[in-house]
């Protein structure tokens, strides 16, 4: 009989490809919902179970082979106090995988994310041996679900993504798919720091590599797409995508500072010129391939 994998946040950007993908992977999906009333469940069994009262959850993952937690606080929300990132992205996740624990599951995979590494970008390629300096209370949050993790008797991944594109994709990545639709010149052909991406589809190619990793793994694991791409040739593969030409032209650095000044997004221009490039070798080690490519992976996604 195949796996049965829990997976949580199945409502999120993530988790709906997930509720989709695995089951096409030869999984058994069972989801868990805070409430009925979360999402209505097609080809998968779901389940209510309240991370904040861990003893409830023995029903919930009973048979369980191994947990998928994707649910959490997203790190492009804004105004939201570090106290509620440190209780639904630090202790849910410590009660979840305590729960799986006594019900004898045999793997926890948790969707951790590469600023509990770094902030948004970082002056050195980085491992899973850098030392984790996270610079906002998402990061600190999955950081310290990570060293929580780190001391359960159970076997568990943190996978740590970088930023995530696919259909239905929200925040920045939306912001620049929403510049690309714009049918007029853009000032970004100067704009060559490179940035690490991840596509949904090799995530799910690395979810499967760590579900059916043999041995015991109980670490993080950095996942990326293969190849770093600068936010030029993004925009540019988005437009090819909409059959159009890439009219991107080159604005000096200081001109294009003090153009994002003006509206007050200071901090954009510090994502658009640095660079934040991740080695996924360890991940490769244990067996995954990713099967996209980011350039035709976002002109498709315009095409979607």
């Amino acid at each position: 009989m195949s796996s049965l994998i829990a997976l949580t946040g199945a409502t999120g950007f993530i988790g709906q490809f997930l509720l989709g993908e695995l089951p096409r992977r030869g999984y058994r999906v069972r989801v868990l919902l805070r409430r009925p009333s979360d999402m209505q469940v097609q080809g998968s069994s779901a389940v209510i179970g309240d991370l904040s009262r861990p003893q409830n959850m023995g029903a919930a993952l009973r048979d369980v082979d191994a947990v998928v937690h994707s649910a959490g606080l997203s790190g492009e929300m804004t105004g939201i106090p570090e106290d509620d990132y440190r209780s639904l992205n630090t202790d849910a996740t410590v009660n979840l995988a305590n729960a799986a624990r006594k019900a004898g599951v045999k793997r926890f995979v948790f969707l951790s994310s590469i600023r509990a590494q770094c902030g948004p970008w970082a002056p050195e390629v980085l491992t899973e041996e850098t030392a984790p300096r996270p610079t906002d209370a998402y990061g600190r949050s999955k950081l310290a679900a990570e060293q929580a993790l780190a001391e359960l008797d159970i076997d568990w991944a943190a996978l740590r993504l970088v930023l995530v594109y696919g259909p239905g994709v929200k925040g920045n990545m939306a912001q620049l798919m929403r510049l690309a639709r714009l049918r007029y010149p853009l000032p970004l052909a100067g704009l060559d720091a490179q940035r690490s991406l991840l596509s949904l589809d090799n995530l799910a190619d690395a979810i499967h590599a760590v579900l059916v990793a043999p041995e015991p793994l109980r670490r993080t694991l950095i996942v990326a797409d293969d190849t770093p791409v600068s936010v030029a040739q993004m925009i540019a593969a988005m437009r090819r995508g909409l059959g159009r030409s890439p009219l991107l032209f080159g604005m000096p650095t200081p001109l294009l500072r003090s153009s994002l000044r003006l509206i007050g997004r200071d901090e954009l221009y510090e994502r658009l010129t640095r660079s934040l490039v991740v080695d996924c070798s360890a991940l490769r080690r244990i067996g995954w391939r990713p099967s996209v490519e980011t350039l035709p992976a976002l002109a498709e996604l315009m095409r979607g």
